[in-house]
């Protein structure tokens, strides 16, 4: 190699360096519980369209899939876990008490097992003080516990290991055992179901689980986990016991697609309901189930599929990773072709990029927030470039998830003159543009193209004292 060519290679090497540590420096972690719970019960907002605390305090749910938490992680497995999902701003932990991989019959971490003899009346107090534990650990970090009380195999086995132990006599009984156990735990969000539909012979068992649930719980909400493709709203929307809609869009696709097909349906359904996607795509996930066909989702897919159901119309969004969902670790079984362990994969981009979704909508009143999609003016687009829009009362915020321009009419801001800001949706990082008179079309292009080069343009009322975007 000539010292030409060593200098060159050394400059690149540096340059790759300093960008690493840059990007890191960039990521700041939450400061202190991620949820205060001192503002009360979580209700439904007054308008229907997202949770609040009782005292009025909006929420926003931040989730991850942790489904094997309980039943493949040590207690310091768990609170490593658990830490490091707090430094990331996550609110909402979904985990499940009779786990998918095995559950009824492979033991615990600590060696036990759910219940006595496969029988759902009679749980193993050792095994749920595991649980409780976790689910203590989680409230003193200030995060919700999304919890299902049974994946579905156990009430309608498709597909998984089973067996099927639950009918709605006992399903039930199980119900008001659980329901007294955690009736006065401030962080549990009861999500029903486990990825199956409401198909004819499981609906009576799922509604005789809510219902067990509810006779001595009345204190916590409480959802349905569908499987994918599909909402709750398509079985459960108007029994009294799903105060919001669940939908798993599932590993398919790299596109707006899914929002179209579910999101967008739930939002105008009536009696009007909260809605969210609690399984889009997975980071590291084999884009539908084949990584050799079409590569594994990334960062990218993962920020996508939040900014486009945030801004369709959902009260929050959950994120997953395909290796830390099953707690994969070696020694075990790799699940669909995961690629490393869990504790290897919690700090992966798309992970840290969720903190910057809560932050951009907690920056400004989302209590009245609305999809706005009526602004966006451009011809055409793909739907793997969809722009997407949302607004308040006194801003409008614009996803453009691949770089290319925002073709917008400013006259339907209704104010007339914004404050404009480009909002970085990889570094969380907000620039100010310019103030503009808002009686005019106008295009609006980012700094970068190209896929993963996403941003948001945020439009605030000028006689508004708005901060930046994320702060």
């Amino acid at each position: 190699m000539t010292r030409k060519w060593f200098f060159i290679l050394m400059f690149f090497i540096l340059a790759e360096i300093f960008h690493v540590q840059v990007c890191i420096a960039q990521e700041k972690t939450w400061s202190g519980p991620s949820v205060d719970f001192s503002h009360g019960r979580l209700v439904v907002s007054k308008n229907r369209r997202f949770l609040v605390f009782e005292d009025g305090q909006p929420f926003f749910w931040l989730g991850d899939t942790a489904w094997e938490l309980f039943h493949r992680l040590t207690k310091d497995g768990a609170e490593r876990y658990l830490e490091n999902r707090r430094e990331k701003g996550f609110t909402v932990i979904q985990a499940v008490i009779l786990a998918e991989l095995d559950g009824l019959n492979v033991p615990n971490a600590e060696g036990e097992k759910p219940l006595i003899d496969r029988d759902p009346t009679r749980i193993n107090e050792k095994y749920f003080r595991h649980v409780d534990w976790v689910i203590h650990k989680a409230e003193e970090k200030g995060m919700f516990i999304g919890l299902l009380p049974t994946w579905g195999d156990k009430v309608d086995k498709r597909w998984g290991i089973g067996p099927v132990i639950f009918n709605p006599e006992n399903a039930e009984s199980y119900g008001e055992i659980l329901g007294k156990r955690y009736k006065d735990v401030k962080n549990i969000i009861w999500i029903n179901g486990g990825d199956r539909p409401g198909a004819e012979n499981s609906i009576p068992v799922w509604n005789a689980l809510a219902r067990g649930i509810k006779k001595n719980d009345q204190n916590h909400l409480m959802t349905y986990h569908p499987n994918g493709a599909h909402s709750s709203s398509q079985w459960f929307h108007h029994e009294d016991w799903l105060d919001f809609n669940m939908i798993q869009t599932s590993h398919h696709e790299r596109s707006y697609a899914a929002s179209i097909k579910h999101l967008i349906p739930d939002y105008h359904l009536k009696p009007v309901k909260p809605t969210l996607d609690g399984e889009p795509r997975y980071e590291h996930f084999p884009v539908n189930w084949n990584y050799e066909l079409f590569g594994r989702f990334d960062d990218a897919d993962v920020r996508q599929a939040a900014y486009w159901a945030v801004f369709t119309g959902a009260f929050g969004h959950t994120y997953g990773c395909h290796s830390v969902w099953q707690m994969n670790a070696p020694g075990r079984e790799p699940v669909r072709y995961a690629l490393h362990t869990w504790y290897d994969d919690l700090d992966l981009p798309g992970a840290w990029d969720m903190l910057h979704v809560r932050k951009l909508m907690e920056s400004r009143p989302f209590i009245d927030r609305i999809p706005f999609q009526q602004i966006v003016k451009n011809e055409y687009f793909p739907e793997t470039d969809y722009i997407v829009a949302t607004r308040g009362k006194d801003y409008v915020m614009v996803y453009i998830p691949t770089g290319k321009g925002a073709k917008l009419d400013l006259s339907l801001c209704g104010w007339p003159v914004a404050n404009t800001w480009w909002y970085n949706c990889q570094t969380g990082q907000a620039s100010h543009l310019s103030k503009v008179g808002t009686g005019q079309m106008k295009y609006f292009e980012p700094k970068t193209r190209g896929r993963g080069n996403d941003w948001v343009l945020v439009l605030d009322n000028a006689s508004r004292s708005f901060g930046p975007p994320g702060e």
